[in-house]
């Protein structure tokens, strides 16, 4: 009874472990720029002494889904897509350099460039401080110029350029706050080949009837793991039964 009981409970534990997974990239189907992850179901022998004769249903990280998703025309100044691949550096709340695709920007009170999550947007000389302005206008490159108050219609000053880069995706691992680091944990150069598009946004890549349909299996698969969970209590009470006739 102990290998069905073992194996089921396993089964229903890492259901909720996909389930979990699921819930956050549908949590996630309007966050910009927000890239789904992924996870699959995998056999795993039971190691220790003795024989192998136990395995269990685990249910492993098999990484994020990089494509992109569809782009947003918005008009807004401040947003912006980034042109195929590419990342936006971005400073975490611990003071180190992540990435994300995430160009809902705005300006704090002191003039401080975010996205819409509040994290600090990173130039090519640390966090963008943009002075008060009238317009602005953020170049294809990333550079970020503005017309400052009292400044003549065709008077443009550049103030910084976004640090766009390009890392190895390979490389790339997303953290417990949802940003991207690099796995060797150094710093991504920046790279001139990235372009942006402004007035648009890049939406997520979840696909909400596919995690739709994904969430209705994982319910249906923990459902049968309890059903067996509760056949193995029968067997044994029934042995038990059989047991207190001998």
């Amino acid at each position: 009874m102990d290998r069905l009981l073992y194996i089921a409970m396993n089964g229903a534990k890492n259901a909720l472990h996909g389930q979990q997974t699921n819930a956050n990239n549908l949590a996630n189907v309007s966050t910009t720029g927000f890239k789904a992850q992924l996870d699959h179901f995998q056999s795993q022998p039971v190691f220790g002494p003795g024989h192998a004769t136990r395995a269990y249903a685990s249910d492993v990280r098999s990484g994020d889904d990089f494509a992109h998703g569809p782009v947003m025309t918005t008009g807004r100044d401040l947003d912006v897509t980034i042109n195929g691949e590419g990342w936006f550096a971005v400073q975490a709340e611990d003071g180190s350099t992540a990435y994300s695709r995430r160009g809902d920007f705005r300006t704090d009170p002191s003039g401080l460039l975010t996205n819409g999550a509040n994290q600090i947007v990173l130039g090519e000389g640390g966090p963008i401080t943009i002075p008060e302005f009238e317009s602005m206008v953020i170049g294809r490159d990333g550079t970020i110029s503005i017309r400052a108050a009292g400044q003549a219609a065709n008077t443009l000053v550049a103030v910084d350029r976004l640090r766009l880069v390009k890392p190895e995706l390979d490389n790339l691992e997303r953290g417990k706050d949802g940003l991207f680091r690099t796995k060797d944990g150094n710093e991504v150069a920046p790279d001139a080949a990235v372009t942006i598009t402004g007035g648009a946004l890049e939406a997520s890549n979840v696909n909400t009837v596919n995690s739709m349909v994904q969430m209705m299996e994982y319910a249906r698969f923990y459902e049968t793991q309890v059903k067996l969970m509760d056949i193995a209590n029968q067997n044994d009470a029934a042995s038990a039964r059989l047991m207190s006739m001998s």
